[in-house]
């Protein structure tokens, strides 16, 4: 199937959408804690603002290495495209305008990339398999209690789910359009800027461009030699590198990548050449170079955009990016509990994150994700052998590229040598796609069973049928969504058996400190003035934002230890155990005066010394 446009009524349910899902993730904001990655974003976003004002101030100062330095040194193990509109927000809509408060300001922005994903899901499910199917993914992603959790946040997981979902359908688009092939290799640019995850996209999707102008030109001999000379010059252009990189070293090779180099001479040998190429290859036969167009715009267009955007690499582009690729091949690890076990090093179980998506996705939607993927992965091997290839239909090269987009991130994750932590959100670039293969399952039950029931009602409307089946299959994850915000991190779905059956599994109960929201207006109403408050797990970054944010009294201070506290709250984790029995002994009391409770399963718990 063709990359198809959508109709303008299409368009338009789009826009509702998006628009629908920016609103209610910002009306129901203000619940959720801070996390502890937002503490920093929060600051670092604050401050490349500043550099901004700066640059117009005094722009020759602005761009020397040492102020762009003292302003975005800060987190600078992660690009910056997010904290950069995260900052420009807060300025903008707090400090300017006073229009909203410190935290909402600075996550606007990632609330609006997040309502992006139903909106994206429904045009690329309703062009493959139709709008019930688009409506079904759209309306069930953000049900998911630990998405709508990520969701509000300003961090990176969301918005990189969303830049990849849009990465894909540019990519899917440009099998009918020059333009959205162009359009692919900005947004693979936008994506690189937003986390690292974007690294693997070409991995993804390389293939299928190679693939597609192969069948496109097995019958155009021209066309043909024109598909390989593209791949012969990017073979060539890795080859010239690799030979300059052994020649000069890791070091020489870094130190000498300038403007004028012969490093710089291969990229805009390879980005003149590749579309002189294509150029050429378009007035032999536009179908085959049309399906290249995305790789020569990802390869040119994603350095281009990832170097501008962030000023910490202008002096030191080729070093710094190094170390910024090094510190996430090298990420540490986090303890993690998984069934029972405290897993604090690799190899990590390979069943890892298929069993936490089980888990954690309500049981209702996780069980068509399985079904529509495994169909469409059956009728891809029942159509290889002769014998049954008739049985089924063959799957389009665009459900092939939605269910390998389906695993992606969930095989790269899987990996037993990658951490594992941070619960469900470093796998949420998957989930999009998952969700249109469980809504062509549910739609397509609906109708096979509309069929049979118009045996008798020949004038039975499909929306009949769909309509409570829809309901049926979203009701479970909305009354979870319900009971367990804004604790996000807690869920998980009745396969584990909720929130206690999932404790007595031994799974992580929570994480990331933002529970402890749960228990601030008990200490707001309670603490002595100018009490010393230990917050376990909580940063101190967090603390300030909770005061400025007016969710903790700004009297209160942090007490770095049980010790030297008045109120210590802990926070339930396995391998923190013996910060309660810490607790327990500065204390002299194994007793809470109150905590947060979610069906009965301790989640946070507060100690006051008597």
């Amino acid at each position: 199937m063709l990359g198809r446009p959508a109709t303008r009524q299409e368009k338009w349910i789009a826009v509702g959408l998006w628009v629908g899902a920016f609103l209610v993730l910002l009306i129901t904001e203000r619940a959720v804690g801070f996390v502890r990655d937002e503490g920093i974003y929060f600051v670092s976003s604050e401050s490349y603002a500043h550099w901004f004002q700066q640059l117009f101030q005094h722009p020759s100062l602005a761009m020397k290495d040492s102020a762009i330095v003292s302003a975005w040194d800060v987190n600078h193990e992660h690009p910056v495209l997010m904290k950069e509109l995260f900052g420009l927000s807060h300025l903008l809509f707090h400090e300017t305008l006073g229009w909203l408060r410190p935290a909402t300001a600075l996550r606007l922005p990632a609330l609006a990339m997040a309502a992006l994903v139903p909106a994206l899901t429904f045009l690329f499910g309703s062009a493959l398999y139709g709008r019930a199917v688009g409506l079904f993914a759209a309306l069930s992603f953000l049900l998911v209690p630990r998405h709508y959790f990520n969701a509000e946040l300003a961090a990176f997981d969301m918005p990189v789910a969303a830049m990849w979902l849009l990465v894909v359908y540019a990519f899917w688009r440009a099998m009918e359009s020059r333009r959205w092939g162009l359009l692919c290799g900005v947004a693979f640019g936008l994506a690189l800027c937003t986390k690292h995850n974007a690294l693997f996209l070409p991995f993804v999707l390389v293939p299928f461009a190679l693939w597609r102008a192969w069948k496109e030109s097995q019958d155009v001999p021209a066309a043909r030699d024109g598909a390989w000379r593209f791949v012969g010059l990017f073979a060539a252009v890795a080859a010239l590198y690799l030979l300059l990189f052994i020649a000069l070293g890791p070091g020489g090779f870094e130190r000498k990548f300038i403007p004028l180099s012969p490093h710089m001479i291969l990229f805009v040998g390879l980005a003149v050449g590749a579309f002189w190429v294509l150029s050429e290859l378009h007035r032999v036969h536009e179908p085959t170079a049309r399906a290249l167009i995305p790789v020569a715009a990802m390869a040119v267009f994603g350095p281009i955009l990832f170097y501008l955007h962030w000023p910490y690499l202008w002096h030191h582009p080729v070093a710094r990016v190094a170390w910024y690729l090094s510190f996430h091949a090298k990420h540490e690890h986090y303890a993690w509990f998984y069934l029972g076990n405290l897993m604090r090093a690799p190899p990590f179980p390979l069943s890892y994150v298929l069993v936490k998506t089980a888990l954690t996705v309500p049981t209702s939607l996780f069980v068509p994700m399985a079904v529509g993927w495994l169909t469409v992965v059956g009728r891809a091997l029942l159509s290889l052998p002769t014998r049954t290839r008739e049985w089924v239909r063959r799957p389009s090269l665009t459900e092939a590229l939605v269910a390998v987009n389906a695993v992606a991130s969930i095989a790269i994750i899987s990996h037993p040598q990658v951490p594992h932590f941070g619960g469900v959100k470093h796998w949420l670039p998957s989930m999009p796609f998952l969700g249109i293969l469980a809504g062509a399952a549910v739609v397509g039950g609906c109708t096979a069973l509309v069929e049979r029931l118009r045996t008798r009602r020949p004038t039975l409307p499909f929306a009949t049928v769909a309509v409570p089946v829809f309901a049926l299959l979203m009701a479970p994850a909305l009354a979870g969504l319900v009971r367990v915000f804004p604790y996000g991190t807690a869920f998980y779905s009745e396969l584990a058996g909720g929130l206690p059956g999932a404790a007595s599994l031994g799974m992580q109960r929570q994480f990331w400190s933002s529970h402890v929201t749960g228990v601030l207006p008990w200490i707001n109403e309670h603490a002595k003035p100018g009490a010393r408050v230990y917050l376990h797990e909580v940063t101190g970054y967090s603390v300030q934002h909770y005061q400025e944010n007016g969710m903790l009294r700004r009297d209160l201070q942090l007490a770095w230890s049980p010790s030297d506290a008045d109120i210590a709250v802990y926070q339930y984790h396995q391998e923190f155990r013996e910060h309660e029995f810490n607790i327990w002994q500065a204390f002299g009391t194994r007793t809470p005066v109150t905590g947060l409770y979610l069906d009965e399963t301790p989640q946070i718990v507060v100690y006051q010394r008597p």
